[in-house]
């Protein structure tokens, strides 16, 4: 089966460089919309069994438009393990700020996933998040067992990411090397047992008119 990775559409705090985790939602921006029809047209010729996505506002509104889109019956079920991260104090801080007050804590996040420490901070490390995500993803797949179901998986960038690359048994401290995820991208993943992945297509936004931004990416 293949799962549709999407991150939600891009929002204010996204284009504020502003932390944006499990308890941050600011709005998302007008263009996000059109994005989201784009998401959709390009998906629309692909069937689709279910969608699931993070009950989190941003990304639950980015499901919603997309399946409206693909002009299909998919039944969409919101998962609580599709979460954003929890940041602790970083939640709603700009990277400027962070950089300032807590600059091992950004790198470790940004370059260094092994060696993310919480406990000035609070939150989620980055095993804390895939040890979250990864029992989410293992009963989606187990819910749609026929080999040519396709499902669609919305959730956020830096939860993706690491998650992602963990399915695909990156190293942790390796997680961020395959670079970022742009907002309304769709990545692509096989599987046949839940266990195993197979990377078809990362971070593709090849449908996408809009030229990016550094802000677009996480």
């Amino acid at each position: 089966m293949k799962l549709y990775f999407i991150r939600h559409g891009k929002t204010q705090w996204n284009l504020e460089g502003r932390f944006q985790g499990a308890g941050g939602d600011s709005p998302l921006l007008t263009e996000s919309y059109q994005q989201m029809v784009q998401v959709g047209r390009y998906l629309k010729g692909i069937p689709f069994q279910h969608a699931y996505s993070s009950p989190i506002k941003r990304a639950r509104i980015t499901a919603q438009h997309v399946v409206r889109e693909l002009h299909q019956h998919v039944p969409l079920t919101l998962m609580s393990r599709l979460e954003e991260f929890h940041l602790g104090k970083l939640e709603g801080m700009a990277f400027d700020d962070v950089k300032t007050k807590y600059p091992a804590e950004l790198d470790g996040f940004r370059n260094h996933p092994d060696q993310y420490d919480t406990s000035q901070v609070g939150g989620e490390n980055f095993t804390e998040v895939i040890d979250r995500m990864t029992p989410g993803i293992q009963a989606i797949v187990a819910a749609n067992p026929n080999p040519s179901d396709n499902v669609l998986v919305f959730s956020h960038g830096a939860a993706l990411n690491a998650e992602i690359n963990a399915l695909l048994g990156t190293p942790l401290a390796d997680l961020r090397k395959r670079g970022g995820l742009r907002n309304t991208s769709v990545t692509v993943l096989e599987t046949s047992d839940g266990q195993n992945f197979e990377l078809i297509d990362w971070n593709n936004t090849s449908f996408l008119t809009a030229t990016a931004k550094p802000t677009d990416t996480i």
